[in-house]
């Protein structure tokens, strides 16, 4: 079957977030698997559209990762996910915090940092392996690293 692009996207979302999808070809047979039609070029296109990005797992593969979901779980809840799956390291100075995550990781940490709403938190800052994360003075850096630490199970 052919679904709308909506329609089609939610999936493919929702398939690269329980799958390690290493390519857009991976895509057109997971959902031709669900009997969606789909062609690369197709697929392409929604994959630029959902803001998908390539990011290096702990083995050193690659895989498509979209930083925001339309239906997604409890903010703390997400970030407890994604931060027990890629925060490795967690520092603090004045209201600074500095969270290292694994090579071309830490756009997703951000993402899912920003999208949470922390009223702890300014902003962030992303690298490829860096993410500083700006806390309100009034939250302090110490305050936030712990709460950032404990989510992450550090």
């Amino acid at each position: 079957m052919r679904l709308a692009k909506p329609q089609r996207q939610h999936r493919i979302a929702r398939l690269l977030e329980h799958n390690a999808v290493t390519s857009q070809a991976q895509v057109v047979d997971l959902l031709a698997g669900e009997g969606v039609v789909a062609t690369q070029a197709t697929v392409s296109r929604d994959l630029e559209e959902l803001g998908a990005v390539k990011v290096r797992m702990p083995g050193g593969e690659t895989v498509y990762a979209v930083p925001q979901f339309e239906e997604r779980p409890e903010p703390k809840e997400q970030l407890k996910r994604v931060f027990g799956e890629w925060v490795v390291e967690v520092a603090h100075s004045g209201n600074l915090v500095v969270l290292r995550t694994p090579p071309g990781s830490a756009h997703v940490v951000g993402s899912a940092i920003d999208r949470a709403g922390l009223p702890e938190v300014l902003g962030t800052v992303a690298g490829d392996d860096t993410l500083l994360v700006v806390a309100s003075e009034r939250a302090g850096g110490g305050k936030v690293a712990r709460i950032l630490s404990e989510l992450a199970g550090l």
